[in-house]
């Protein structure tokens, strides 16, 4: 399995604020998949998404206490997800079992999300927060990249 690192998820604190700060002040255009609750921005191969902060920490089962971390600090949520999209739900469980079996927490195991994907979130020895994933609705590149709808 070829690990390709896809999207990079900002938990943020006002998403109306950080929207604004990234269509205006560095121009970057949203996809139509962006909605009222999430923003998806095309960025080369990768996609920046922004999403708010105490939903990206509901939405992997870690506790409220742990939302206010600082980056990188062990057990601390730290507002930032590193997805891996992977093309099979197959894909997600096999990236799981190794994440675990190199000594990631599993905060999530995969399973069926409530947007109609499949995910599982684990955390690296320094407490980065991962996401493996597999978005049925969207396209996949020759690289591995996410092709999102325009």
């Amino acid at each position: 399995m070829k690990l390709t690192l896809s999207t990079v998820t900002l938990g943020v604190a006002d998403l109306a604020r950080s929207r604004t700060f990234y269509e205006q002040g560095l121009g970057l255009v949203p996809s139509s998949a962006s909605n009222e609750q999430i923003s998806f921005y095309q960025c080369g191969y990768m996609v920046l998404a922004l999403y708010p902060r105490h939903e990206l920490a509901a939405d992997a089962c870690l506790p409220p206490e742990r939302a206010g971390g600082r980056v990188g600090e062990p057990g601390l949520f730290d507002g930032v997800t590193l997805a891996c999209n992977c093309a099979t739900r197959e894909a997600v469980d096999q990236l799981m079992a190794r994440a675990a079996a190199a000594g990631a927490r599993i905060a999530k195991p995969a399973q069926e999300a409530f947007w109609g994907g499949y995910s599982g979130y684990f955390e690296d020895p320094d407490g980065h927060l991962w996401e493996a994933v597999n978005v049925p609705f969207f396209e996949h590149g020759e690289a591995g990249n996410l092709i999102l709808p325009k």
